[in-house]
C-alpha cells in the first residue's frame, strides 16, 4: 500500500493504517468463514418474521424427520443452478418435532438416473438468534465455500440454517446433536426439491461450528437416518475440543465471543445458570452480543465495544469448565472419533488463532487410532477466517472421489 516516503498524501497513509487496524479487528472477531456479504438490512430481518419461517399452525407431528414443509424459489444461485429456500421438519433436543430452515441448490439439466449425490454444507458461526440465519443473508451463495465447483460437478447442495436461525426458537449454539440432526434432515428434505431425485449418497462439508456439525453428522447418521449413505465427512478447523476453545481463547476477542454466545445459548436450551459463572456487569453485555449477527464487515465493529467490555469484566470463575453442569455439557458436545468406516478430510490453517492446529492434529490422531482413513491438509500461513475457502477445492475433490468409490487416502502416522 505504500508508506510515508512513497510520495502519497499523509491522509492516504492514515486511512490505509486505519483500514489495516479495522481489518485485524474484523479477523479477530469473526468466527465464520469468509462471508463476503453486503449488509443484511431490515428487509432480511423482516423476512425472518414472515410466515415462511414460522411453524405456527403447522402440526409438525404429522411430518416425518426430513419432510419438506414448504419451499420457495431463491434468487442469486450460481450459474446453471436453481435454488430454493426451504422449511423442513427435524428433531429437537428432547426428541420433539421442530421446524428448521435452509437452502437447497440444484444444477439445472436432466436429473441423473438414480438422482444426484448431495453435499450438505454446515455453516460456521453467523450468530445465535433468528435473524442471523444464513438463508437470510443477501449474498448467501458466496458464503458456501466451493459452491460453484459443487454444482459444476453435478451435486445438489443442502445448506441448513440449524435450529433457531430463521425459525423463532433459541439456537442451540455448538450443540452437536442439534446441528447433526439438522444437517441430516436437510439432506432428506433436499430429495423433495425438483431435480434432486432419491440418491441416498451424501457427504458433509463444514467449517468451524460447521466442522463440529459435520463430525456430529458422522456420529449420528447411521442410527438417525439408516436409509441414507454417508460417504465421507470433510471439516475445516472444526470445533473438536470445546473446553480448550472456551478457556484457552478467553484472552482473545474471538474466544470471548464464542464463550459468551455459548453461555447465553446453553443457559436457555439446557437451563444452566449463567449467573453462577459470569459477573453481574457482564450479563447485559452478553445479552447485547447474543442479539448481534456476524454476517458483514460492519458487524465486527458493532461487536467491538461489547467485546472490550467483557475484557474488563466477564467470568466470576475462570475454571467454569470444571463446574457442573458446564463440565458435562462441554464433554457432551465435544465430538468423539467417528465410526472407523467413515473416511475423514480435515483442513487446518497453521496461523489459526481460534482453533489451534494442535487441537485439530490431536483429533486427527484419535481418528487414526480409531482406524479411520484421514486425509489431513495443513495450510501454511492461513488463519481461521480463510481455511475453508482455501481448502474448498481439495475438500470437494476428495468428496468426489468418495462418491466415485475411490479408496480413501490417509496420511495417518505422518
Amino acid at each position: 500500500m505504500g508508506d510515508v516516503g512513497s510520495g502519497r498524501a499523509p491522509g492516504i497513509v492514515i486511512r490505509v493504517a486505519r483500514r489495516k487496524i479495522l481489518r485485524r479487528t474484523f479477523f479477530a472477531l469473526l468466527l465464520a468463514a469468509e462471508i463476503a456479504a453486503s449488509p443484511t438490512g431490515g428487509g432480511s430481518i423482516a423476512l425472518a418474521q414472515t410466515a415462511f419461517y414460522s411453524p405456527v399452525a403447522i402440526n409438525l407431528s404429522a411430518y416425518r424427520p426430513g419432510a419438506l414443509i414448504r419451499a420457495e424459489p431463491m434468487a442469486g444461485a450460481p450459474a446453471a443452478a436453481n435454488a430454493w429456500r426451504i422449511l423442513y421438519r427435524s428433531t429437537g433436543l428432547h426428541g420433539e418435532p421442530i421446524a428448521v430452515s435452509g437452502v437447497v441448490i440444484v444444477p439445472r439439466g436432466v436429473t441423473p438416473p438414480g438422482g444426484r449425490s448431495i453435499i450438505a454444507w454446515a455453516h460456521p458461526t453467523t450468530g445465535i438468534v433468528a435473524q442471523c440465519a444464513p438463508s437470510l443473508a443477501r449474498v448467501f451463495f458466496r458464503s458456501v465455500q466451493g459452491l460453484q465447483e459443487m454444482t459444476e460437478r453435478g451435486y445438489a447442495v443442502a445448506a441448513t440454517d440449524y435450529p433457531g436461525l430463521g425459525t423463532p426458537e433459541v439456537h442451540p449454539y455448538l450443540v452437536g446433536d442439534s446441528e447433526g440432526k439438522a444437517v441430516i434432515d436437510s439432506v432428506r428434505a433436499a430429495h423433495s426439491v425438483p431435480g434432486v431425485g432419491n440418491n441416498p449418497s451424501f457427504a458433509v462439508w463444514g467449517h468451524s461450528q460447521g466442522g463440529q456439525a459435520a463430525l456430529f453428522t458422522g456420529l449420528l447418521a447411521a442410527n438417525y437416518a439408516p436409509e441414507l449413505k454417508l460417504v465421507g465427512v470433510a471439516a475445516a478447523a472444526p470445533a473438536t475440543d470445546l473446553r480448550t476453545l472456551m478457556l484457552s481463547d478467553l484472552d482473545t476477542s474471538g474466544g470471548r465471543n464464542i464463550t459468551a454466545m455459548t453461555l447465553w445459548s446453553w443457559s436457555r436450551v439446557y437451563g444452566a445458570s449463567i449467573a453462577d459463572v459470569v459477573t453481574p456487569q457482564a450479563v447485559p453485555v452478553i445479552d447485547r452480543l447474543a442479539n448481534l449477527c456476524i454476517e458483514r464487515f460492519f458487524d465486527a465493529l458493532i461487536r467491538r465495544g461489547p467485546t472490550q467490555a467483557l475484557a474488563r469484566s466477564f467470568l466470576r470463575v475462570r475454571d467454569f469448565a470444571d463446574r457442573q453442569p458446564w463440565q458435562t455439557l462441554l464433554a457432551q458436545n465435544t465430538p468423539a472419533p467417528l465410526p472407523a468406516r467413515i473416511p475423514v478430510f480435515l483442513a487446518q490453517g497453521t496461523a489459526d488463532n481460534l482453533v489451534s492446529p494442535s487441537i485439530t492434529l490431536a483429533y486427527r490422531d484419535k481418528l487414526c487410532r480409531q482406524g479411520n482413513a484421514v486425509a489431513l491438509v495443513m495450510l501454511p500461513d492461513t488463519g481461521h477466517l480463510f481455511v475453508a475457502r482455501n481448502a474448498a477445492s481439495a475438500a470437494i475433490g476428495w468428496i468426489a472421489d468418495r462418491f466415485n468409490g475411490v479408496s480413501p487416502p490417509s496420511n495417518c502416522g505422518r
